[in-house]
């Protein structure tokens, strides 16, 4: 399958014009719209820096449950 990536913006509410695409007549197409998502900002290389994180019982087992259903 090819792939080919644009990135427009809508000139009008509701309506996309694509125009000079890399297919023939008769081709049929798969069309998926993404909303256009803005890169993250690389000015903070550690986004989570100084938040707060809170750990109940830091030492627990994790999945616990799980190991014992196996048994």
């Amino acid at each position: 399958m090819r792939a080919y990536r644009l990135e427009m913006t809508l000139a009008e509410d509701g309506a996309l014009h694509l125009n000079a695409l890399p297919f023939q007549k008769g081709e049929t197409v798969e069309v998926i719209l993404l909303e256009h998502q803005p890169a993250p900002d690389n000015n903070q290389p550690n986004p989570l820096k100084g938040s707060v994180r809170r750990y109940d019982d830091p030492a627990e087992p994790v999945a616990l449950d799980d190991w014992e259903a196996l048994g």
